[in-house]
């Protein structure tokens, strides 16, 4: 059967990236929208952004004359959001970048890690790509960093 998209893997496939990586082992990876249970001071989310209603935008079209393969480019917003419960504004603010940093550094290419940037090999390589920072006083202080991760792709 062919391939339509590279997203339903990549994402499986940046979920099982994060949810490996030693820096983020205390921090809860959460797959889509949040649910009920608010209770984890640091979160990631993939798949989701508070203020956006896609998960994935994506875009394709043919590689070459033929219409033998195409190229998808898209892109998996995600979320990181960290709160206390007291009102340190800069803790949490250093926290989320902290979190994000951790996301960057595990879709980096190592010697352990080669395919790290083509998010296990479902694409031919994927980056963050932007973000924006809020901040809230809500039961203590409130972080967020929703982020894009763009990915390009050859189905």
């Amino acid at each position: 059967m062919a391939t339509t998209s590279r997203v339903p893997a990549a994402v499986d496939a940046l979920l099982a990236i994060l949810r490996a990586v030693p820096a983020l082992e205390a921090v809860h990876i959460v797959d889509g929208p949040p649910s009920v249970n608010l209770t984890e001071r640091q979160r990631i989310y993939v798949g989701w952004q508070p203020s956006g209603e896609a998960s994935v935008a994506l875009t394709q079209d043919f590689a070459a004359a033929g219409a033998r393969t195409r190229d998808e480019a898209f892109e998996i917003f995600c979320y990181a959001e960290s709160r206390g419960g007291d009102k340190d504004m800069a803790l949490q603010r250093t926290r989320v970048f902290e979190l994000v940093a951790a996301v960057e550094t595990a879709l980096r290419a190592t010697d352990l890690a080669p395919e790290a940037p083509t998010l296990n090999g479902t694409v031919l390589w994927s980056h963050i790509t932007a973000g924006n920072l809020t901040q809230q006083q809500d039961q203590g202080a409130l972080t967020g960093l929703d982020f894009t991760i763009t990915c390009r792709a050859r189905i």
